[in-house]
């Protein structure tokens, strides 16, 4: 009888452990800008992120999901001991960010050589792409290059002759301006970089007017976005040349800049206006959760960085101790993305559509539109240099 009830006893607690281990959350850091003038780009992966997980019931994976999320207050030193800090002491198995590549740069070591997965909703650095292709690294945005290219091939097409480039001195600026150059091979009036959060351009578009080019071409996110479009409106310049970008009129940007982006261009992976019912239900969830405000890049790229959690998950049966089989299921990127087309070349990186938008006016508010498809499956042009061990 004493046996019976012992054995009686170890099988309780047996499945006591099992239920213990099926319930135990799943944790997740985030590191992200939430502070400074970029602070809206970073609420805007936080927020797709949160909504990715609250429109799976709570779960990624059939796990309960814990959020860990850390302000990188666009410091690279501050982001590694964040980052250090989500896997050291909270154990996480994933990383989801960061927004600005030069955090990237920093926090990549840290995380991917600790034991979680860093998945990027927006930074794509074309050196991650190419030669230092990681393993346990992967992309649900683009390489920095690629939206540039769109704008490229717009001045190319369009057969200009003079154009005016500017970004920030930081990598993906750089790679913004080289991406640019990859189409348009025209003349480049003045290749400028600038301050990471400079706000006041009046010396640049002094530049800008003299330099008789038929159009500007501008990477400048978050806060640098608003005010150079509304210092360039307010210059007369909008009347005199065409004014091209990515990531400087876009949804995170365009409820400051208003009137003054409307007819602007930018290239683009995807676009609030996408037409699939997918994506359509995305943008009203995330208005609907988010007091109207209608979500940026960074936010449905948030959302898709939970969809390929999820449906990784799924095929390993919700465990995470197999780094092995958890990576080779995130490879097959087993979910459907809001963009529609989307899947990973070899380095990690989307295979994907990419459109030339234009900023209109929906109602009282303002957004981006699908003008037309530039690249169709494009992959980026670092990939040939990944050699994934």
């Amino acid at each position: 009888m004493n046996k019976l009830l012992s054995s009686v006893a170890a099988v309780a607690l047996l499945g006591t452990a099992c239920t213990a281990q099926a319930q135990e959350k799943l944790k997740i850091g985030v590191v992200t800008t939430l502070s400074g003038p970029a602070a809206v780009l970073g609420q805007q992966l936080r927020n797709g992120l949160q909504l990715a997980i609250k429109d799976n019931g709570g779960k990624l994976g059939g796990r309960e999901v814990e959020l860990f999320v850390q302000d990188d207050e666009l410091k690279p030193d501050v982001a590694v001991s964040k980052a250090k800090a989500l896997i050291d002491r909270d154990k996480v198995d994933f990383v989801v960010g960061p927004i600005f590549s030069n955090i990237l740069v920093a926090i990549m070591k840290p995380v991917t050589e600790g034991g979680a997965f860093l998945i990027s909703p927006n930074a794509g650095t074309s050196n991650f792409a190419g030669k230092e292709c990681n393993p346990n690294f992967f992309v649900t945005s683009y390489q920095n290059d690629q939206n540039h290219e769109v704008m490229g091939k717009y001045a190319q097409d369009a057969g200009m002759k003079k154009v005016f480039i500017m970004a920030p001195n930081y990598p993906a600026g750089k790679d913004s301006l080289a991406g640019f150059k990859r189409f348009f091979k025209g003349e480049v009036a003045d290749e400028v970089y600038v301050p990471l959060n400079q706000l006041d351009y009046s010396a640049e578009l002094s530049k800008i007017a003299a330099s008789g080019s038929e159009a500007v071409f501008v990477f400048l996110p978050g806060g640098m976005g608003v005010n150079f479009v509304k210092q360039f409106r307010q210059a007369g310049l909008a009347d005199k040349m065409k004014f091209l970008s990515a990531f400087t009129v876009d949804e995170s940007t365009l409820p400051a800049q208003k009137e003054a982006a409307l007819g602007f261009f930018g290239g683009a992976n995807w676009a609030p206006d996408l037409d699939n019912a997918q994506n359509k239900k995305f943008v009203e969830g995330y208005q609907k959760e988010y007091n109207g405000a209608i979500p940026a890049t960074y936010a449905f790229q948030s959302y898709d960085a939970g969809l390929l959690i999820d449906g990784a998950l799924k095929a390993v049966g919700g465990k995470t101790d197999n780094k092995d089989a958890l990576r080779a299921a995130l490879e097959k990127a087993p979910f459907t993305s809001l963009r529609g087309n989307f899947k990973f070349g070899a380095n990690h990186y989307p295979i994907q559509d990419f459109y030339q938008v234009k900023v209109v006016q929906v109602g009282d508010k303002f957004a981006t539109s699908i003008d037309k498809k530039v690249f169709t499956d494009y992959t980026d042009p670092h990939a040939k240099d990944c050699k994934m061990k």
